[in-house]
């Protein structure tokens, strides 16, 4: 055994370096890990709003755009048609739209911030499937009622305001996603300005 000094200086000089070495190394191996809890940039553009512009849209149309991987209805209503919606009420499962199928601010007879543009996702709320759009010939899916939205999937049907008529299997009215307009001829969907 020697008996020489114990050089402390030099002890505490690995201790040292033992220990920035150790947390640079943590540090890279945290990164990665840490990164990886981000969502990727394809589900991050999955949930992304969506911009429509409406500038070429006509009375009566409707246009469909994707969001969420969702279809997206957006329809230039004609006065017609928003004349009619009250006439009908009494056919309707949740005329009042008591359900919490839309944003607050779509909590109205027409379901939509501007009375012509009504945006909706297009799916049934049965199981899910696409309805189509009858701008002119729903009356033989409901007496009475010019257009609507009819699933041939099972016979559910919808009103321009996409609120589920009685005896059919959809038990809820269609889904309004969040939107605002950010001019006239622009609308943002998926998002309503509203988020915390």
């Amino acid at each position: 055994m020697s008996n020489a000094p114990v050089d402390t200086g030099r002890r505490r000089f690995l201790t040292w370096s033992t220990i920035a070495v150790g947390g640079v190394g943590a540090a890279f191996t945290a990164v990665p890990f840490i990164k990886s809890w981000n969502p990727s940039a394809k589900a991050k553009a999955a949930g992304a709003p969506v911009e429509v512009d409406i500038s070429k849209l006509e009375p009566g149309q409707l246009i469909r755009v994707e969001w969420r991987g969702k279809p997206v209805w957006v329809v230039n209503r004609t006065k017609a048609t928003l004349d009619a919606l009250p006439e009908h009420d009494g056919k309707l499962r949740d005329p009042g739209s008591e359900e919490p199928q839309q944003p607050d601010y779509a909590q109205n007879g027409y379901r939509s911030i501007k009375p012509e543009i009504f945006v909706a996702v297009g799916l049934c709320t049965h199981l899910g499937c696409s309805p189509t759009y009858l701008p002119d010939s729903f009356g033989e899916q409901v007496e009475g009622v010019t257009s609507g939205f009819f699933c041939p999937c099972h016979g559910s049907k919808f009103d321009m305001a996409g609120r589920v008529f009685q005896g059919v299997p959809a038990p809820l009215n269609l889904v309004i996603p969040p939107y605002q307009f950010l001019n006239d001829t622009t609308i943002m969907v998926g998002a309503d300005g509203k988020e915390a």
